[in-house]
């Protein structure tokens, strides 16, 4: 089944490749198959075990570690179908789990009958007006149009509406979903958007990426495995060496051991991924140093929501596939670590900065050079 689905695949990259003259590079599609494969290695193994009588591992850890390996892939495979596509395709699906993750946010958090019109404009006005920024790569209004227009627009609304029970409960509500569910999700959306540079070590420069102008492509699907990989690791290290709990009131799961374990395992892998397939313009070391920034930040998003699951009395946030938890519970660590990530990428391997000063540094150099020679001579 695994052989048919990637053969699908390919054909699809190929078909969709000469049609819109783009697609992922071979790297990138290593990397596909390489983290495909292993999602259902570990679900096999997971459902084999479970059918085991004379299995003395927990059955409900079992079930649990199945659900989110299962959830996980379906996430894998609809991303590798809208890369396959077209990046419009990707940034529409990473729209539409955003629409829905904020309305799972606020099915959660009740509102009352004066947050009716400030949800319509929250829901299909900045949701949409997001992505679409983040669609046509205006860097200067997707990274402040939520931030600053929207939190303003929020509490303006609801003051109009008449209704003042509770107004900063309402507001913060609405603007903690609207910031975490959509602003920051977008964010690992913006990762295709980036233009690249790599620092050359032997030449001493900076230089512009040389993977091709799809090198976002995995440079997307590093920092989704990632998260993946974090993901999974924390949940083993709890189960299997946690002893001393983060947040007993919190999450009575999450552990310290957990944390650290999984941050310098996730770190491991991401040098690896790096030397064995270069889906990023950073170093080894430089993409271990991302990726335990990554899990951290994956671990905190899943703390966050715990707690907020607990404030509110509910086990999981909703359901998008039967069985399954909801969106919010499998893309929170996502909307924690998509932001941080974007933005020391674009800090450290942004290519219009660093090539440009490059070329600045050399003009500067060549004038300098001309001026005494220009001197020596008079």
């Amino acid at each position: 089944m695994i052989e048919a689905t990637l053969t699908t695949l390919l054909a699809v990259q190929n078909e969709s490749a000469s049609s819109f003259g783009e697609g992922p590079g071979s790297w990138t599609i290593g990397l596909v198959l390489v983290v495909l494969v292993s999602l259902g290695a570990l679900l096999a193994a997971g459902q084999t075990l479970k059918r085991k009588p004379e299995s003395h591992i927990d059955p409900a850890i079992l079930r649990n570690f199945n659900k989110r390996v299962t959830s996980w892939l379906t996430i894998c495979v609809m991303l590798v179908i809208a890369l396959m596509l077209h990046r419009s395709v990707t940034i529409a699906l990473f729209g539409f789990v955003s629409f829905w993750a904020l309305r799972e946010f606020i099915t959660m958090t009740p509102t009352r009958r004066g947050d009716h019109r400030t949800l319509f404009w929250v829901l299909f006005g900045f949701t949409p007006l997001q992505y679409v920024l983040v669609g046509i790569d205006n860097y200067d209004l997707f990274t402040i149009v939520i931030p600053v227009y929207a939190s303003l627009f929020i509490p303006a609304r609801i003051a109009f509406a008449g209704d003042h029970k509770r107004f900063l409960e309402r507001t913060a509500k609405i603007q903690f979903g609207l910031l975490i569910c959509v602003y920051s999700l977008s964010h690992a959306a913006a990762l295709l958007n980036l233009k690249l540079a790599k620092w050359n070590s032997d030449k001493g420069v900076w230089e512009a990426w040389e993977n091709g102008p799809n090198d976002t492509y995995g440079l997307l699907f590093f920092f989704i495995a990632i998260v993946q990989v974090s993901d999974i690791l924390h949940f083993l290290w709890d189960r299997l060496f946690g002893r001393h709990v983060i947040a007993p009131a919190v999450n009575a799961t999450k552990t310290w051991e957990g944390l650290l374990g999984a941050a310098c395992c996730t770190s491991l892998v991401g040098m690896v991924i790096q030397v064995v397939l270069p889906v990023t313009p950073f170093t080894w070391w430089g993409a271990g140093f991302m990726a335990l920034i990554i899990s951290i930040m994956a671990s905190s998003g899943s703390m966050t929501m715990s707690a907020i699951k607990r404030d509110r009395g509910v086990k999981e946030h909703g359901t998008l596939v039967l069985g399954h938890a909801g969106v919010l519970d499998r893309i929170d660590s996502v909307c924690f670590s998509a932001p941080i990530f974007f933005h020391l990428t674009r800090f450290f391997t942004d290519a219009e900065s660093r090539v440009v000063d490059v070329v600045a540094e050399q003009s500067v150099a060549a004038v300098t050079m001309g001026m005494s020679c220009f001197s020596f001579l008079v």
